[in-house]
């Protein structure tokens, strides 16, 4: 059997298109993501996700979403209720610890219990990044806190949450995107804090979690590591700090390729994701013509990326009994909703 190509594509619209069902049988994306324009409702979803499968003849194959909470919920009411950002939870974590790791892990849970439904078998959650005084609200509410110990405890809950039923996290956004002054969905970050710095506070996190199955890369530039390039796509900062130092050896996705923190054609970013050492291209827009220079350029999956690809394949978790509507009623009550 050919072995999948190293990326993960997203689609256009609520259905597959011809053009995408040829494009993902030819090409054989290792997954796919999921974003707002593919969820109309329930069973259109579930239709998308199974056509998706069909494609790679893979039943299995990972189909990811960003489902955080806060601002970051590709799924809303009415198919999914509306929960709350990672830094209420936090604020629940400042007052009682015990109360707030129990609310981290019974949102995952309850995410889990959404998204399995509809075929979903990865959320890219928990976010591990410590923001700083001054830095882009583009991570903001969506930390846990602003110190390292928070955002590691509860971000192993939220990761426990999922596993205990039958999903698979992605923490986000390694080597730590809490610094950054920019967006890197419009601008590329840059990051002068020393190495000692990002070791005593951006770094931990991901070290306390390190043995989580896969992480998303940050398009931010560290110059205490590498001047010129963002980590996505730095050999420097994936093997000296992601494998090296925070000591991560699972798979390795890009952030989207699309986002303008990198600079150059679609497929110059894809042949430098690679070229850096990501294990996977992660591509999210859905536009044809971009997908398209993402396959040229991304390689079947071989040597180390197949390995850590087929641990995670094999690493799906089975799904605890819990009930839903008594977890349900409980995280209700943590967070003050009737």
């Amino acid at each position: 059997m050919t072995e999948s190509k190293a990326m993960i594509l997203g689609s256009s619209g609520p259905q597959l298109t011809q053009d995408e069902i040829l494009l993902y049988r030819d090409e054989r994306p290792w997954g796919f993501i999921l974003f707002a324009r593919n969820c109309v409702e329930p069973a259109q979803i579930t239709d998308l996700v199974a056509a998706m499968r069909d494609t790679v003849g893979r039943p299995d194959a990972p189909v990811l979403i960003d489902q955080e909470g806060g601002r970051v919920q590709r799924i809303r009411p009415p198919m999914i209720e509306r929960y709350p950002s990672a830094a209420a939870l936090g604020s629940l974590y400042k007052n009682d610890r015990e109360m707030g790791l129990r609310a981290a892990w019974l949102m995952s849970r309850l995410h889990a219990f959404d998204l399995m439904k509809l075929g979903i078998n990865v959320d890219c959650l928990p976010v591990l990044d410590v923001p700083v005084e001054g830095a882009s609200n583009v991570i903001g509410d969506r930390a846990y806190g602003f110190d390292p110990k928070t955002v590691s405890e509860m971000g192993q809950a939220a990761a426990d949450g999922l596993k205990a039923g039958g999903m698979l996290p992605v923490m986000k956004h390694i080597p730590g995107h809490g610094r950054g002054l920019a967006d890197s969905h419009h601008e590329l970050p840059v990051v002068s804090a020393s190495r000692a710095e990002l070791e005593a506070h951006d770094f931990l996190p991901f070290v306390a979690l390190k043995n989580e199955l896969m992480a998303m890369s940050a398009h931010i530039v560290f110059t205490a590591i590498d001047t010129e390039e963002p980590a996505t796509i730095s050999r420097k900062v994936i093997e000296d700090v992601i494998r090296g130092h925070i000591g991560f050896d699972g798979l390795l996705m890009s952030d989207d390729s699309s986002m303008n923190a990198l600079k150059g054609t679609i497929g110059e970013r894809a042949a430098r994701i690679v070229g850096g050492g990501c294990d996977i291209v992660l591509h999210c827009n859905g536009l044809m013509d971009e997908m398209k220079a993402v396959v040229n350029e991304a390689i079947p999956l071989g040597g180390e990326a197949l390995r850590r690809a087929k641990a995670v394949e094999q690493g799906f978790p089975v799904a605890d009994d819990a009930q839903e509507d008594t977890l349900r009623d409980e995280f209700h009550g943590l967070i003050g909703v009737a």
